[in-house]
This record gives C-alpha cells, structure tokens and sequence, in this order.
C-alpha cells in the first residue's frame, strides 16, 4: 500500500473515470474497458506499479500516436493449437485479453494453446491474463518483453527488459497459485513508485553505467526513462554469485519467445528513438498459453493435491520471528478483498495526475 495516501476510490468509479478517459482519446468502449480492468485490477492486487498511475503513459502514446486508438488487429497465421496476432500499434491490454482468450479456446479444444502477439505496446500485469484461464480448468501462462531497462549479467549498458512471467494454476479449496514476476531484481515500477513517494531505493535494485548500486529513485528513473546507461540488475543481482546470470537467461528465454518467435522486436530493438530522443513503435511482443488439467490427469485430483501442496508448505516450520508461509498470488488476493471493501488508496501524486488527466481531456472526475 502506498504510504501516503491522498484518497480511497471504489474500483467501480476508478474503472468508469479510466473507461471515459479512453474513450475520450477515440478508443472503443470494449477495448477501453478492458483497459481500465487491467488497470484497475492491479491496484486491487496491490501492484501499484503497474496500476491507474499508468493511464498518463498510455494517454500520452495515444495523443502521440505512438499508440493506435482503432489498429489493424489481425491473425497472420494459425494452426488448431497456435496462432500470432499482429496488434497493429494498438494497446497492449485488448489484443492480449483476445490472445489469451484464443489460446484458452484452443487449449480446451486441443489440450494446449499458445499465441504470440507481435506489434504491440505494454500490457499491464502479466498475472491478469493468466488467470483467465483459472475458470476454465486450464493452467495459464503469459509473458511479455519491454523496453531494454536490465543489465545482462557482464553488460555496462541495459539490454532487456524486465520480461515478466505469469502462471496461473487452479485449486480446488485453496486460493489458486498465481506467480506474476519479473525476471529483474524488481519491476522498474517499483522504482516509479518511489521515485513518486519521494522514498530512496533498495541497493541492488538498479546500477549507474559504472556498475555502482544507486539508492536515489528519482535519479535512477529519470536516467533509465532517458536511457542514460542506469539500468536494473537481472533477478539475482549483479554477477553469478547469488544467480544473477539465472535472471539473465530467464529474461533472455521471455525475449525469444515473446520477440524472436512473434516477430516482435526484442533487446534494444524495442521502443527505437530517433537520434534526437523522440520514440518510434514499440513493437512490443508477448507470449500466452493454457493447457487443460484433465489433458494430463483429472481435475478434481489436479486440484486436491494442489491443495496438499499448499497445505504441505504453509505448514512447514517456520523461520524465526515469522508466522505465515505465502502460496504466490495469496498476498495479492487478500489486498483485492481488502480494496474492495475499503477503496483502493491513491497515492497524492497519482491523484492529482488523475485530476490533471481529467482537465486535458475534458471528462467527469468524480473520484473525491
């Protein structure tokens, strides 16, 4: 939870704002609505980074045209358990919440589906689009590359992006598991949120071009958003000592099969700049899949040792001065439930973007 909170808004008001917000920039109801979901629901989730905070970014893409309020979506090729959808510069959320929506049909139809979506644009929480495939009795995946802002383990300057990975699998009494990670350190949108509550960053999150750990937020984002040679470490930090280069292969696995395999860019072909700094197409890629249980066993026995497995890890021997071992995904559940009684908190700086975003465009805001 941001710790300074300016308001609490009901999810419902901050979709609706978000939805007029969209359409106002010439988007579809649909596909604005889709938008504000994911939006919304990671703020639920307590993923602030990757919440309403970002409605500047994507109005800012659409007003630039950086971004297509009405692409050219289509499917270039298929086959019964794949397929690669061309986004044609659209947001990132519609095609991907249809993507994953293909590769469940598929799944339920052939067992496994996969699609790749090339031509894209950020996507929001990767966790969103793999726990579509929960009511389905399907396990989801789904994957993204970004903008190159991580170090690979030996590099001087940022290569890859932070190149989540999500997987959702069902459980039967038990909360399903849900994994939404990137393969950095931390999400640059952690650092935005610091940058933002004015709060100095862990050492071992992000390195100067030197290779020298930075604490100050707001310098490391502004010199990553510039891409000024700052950049994040690889999940398990700087060298192979504690892992560093096991992050490194992980985000180099989601850059091929989210950018070589869809035709997407990948590593610093993605989000170009002219040599005056202004940008070109992301052409963003990403990565879905599901597979259905009862393709490999039936469900209801998927789903019951499932729940024997979560209860065979929350109730190992705790380590000394803890009282609760987490089941991924199981944090985030409780924040939605608490959010969704209580509002979900705004941070002072999101809020009044929020209000500025409102001014621009001439739409209701009805969030106080």
């Amino acid at each position: 939870m941001p710790n300074e909170i300016t308001l609490r808004v009901q999810a419902h008001a901050l979709t609706d704002f978000c939805v007029r917000a969209f359409q106002r920039l010439d988007v579809s109801e649909p596909d604005a609505r889709i938008t504000a979901d994911v939006l919304v629901t990671a703020d639920l989730r307590g993923i602030f980074s990757h919440g309403v905070g970002h409605l500047r970014r994507y109005a800012d893409g659409l007003r630039s045209g950086m971004i297509v309020a009405h692409p050219q979506e289509q499917v270039v090729t298929e086959t019964p358990a794949t397929a690669t959808i061309d986004a044609g510069a659209g947001l990132g959320p519609p095609v991907s919440y249809r993507a994953m929506q293909k590769a469940i049909q598929k799944g339920l139809e052939v067992g496994a589906g996969f699609v790749t979506v090339r031509h894209s644009n950020h996507y929001g929480i990767a966790g969103y689009y793999a726990m579509m495939a929960l009511e389905h009795d399907c396990i989801g995946l789904a994957m993204t590359n970004a903008s190159p802002v991580v170090m690979p383990t030996f590099a001087r300057r940022p290569m890859l992006g932070t190149n989540p990975i999500a997987v959702a699998a069902p459980a039967g009494k038990e909360r399903p598991f849900v994994l939404d990670m990137a393969t950095s350190t931390v999400a640059l949108g952690k650092v935005e949120v610091a940058d933002r509550l004015d709060k100095p960053i862990p050492l071992g999150w992000v390195v100067d071009e030197n290779g020298v750990p930075m604490d100050d937020a707001h310098l490391a984002f502004e010199k990553i958003r510039k891409r000024g040679g700052v950049g994040l470490l690889p999940l398990g930090g700087t060298g192979e000592t504690l892992g560093g280069h096991k992050g490194y292969g992980l985000a180099l696995w989601v850059d091929i099969l989210c950018g070589v395999l869809s035709g997407a860019a990948y590593s610093n072909l993605i989000a170009p700049r002219t040599a005056e700094g202004k940008p070109h197409e992301a052409n963003v890629g990403h990565f879905f899949g599901a597979w259905r249980l009862d393709a490999f066993r039936p469900a209801d026995e998927f789903k019951a040792a499932m729940d024997d497995l979560q209860q065979r890890l929350k109730n190992a021997p705790k380590a000394e001065g803890q009282d609760r071992i987490y089941i991924p995904g199981e944090k985030e559940y409780e924040a939605m439930e608490r959010y969704l009684r209580e509002g979900i908190p705004l941070d002072h700086k999101v809020a009044a973007d929020l209000k500025a975003i409102a001014q621009e465009l001439d739409v209701e805001y009805n969030l106080e």
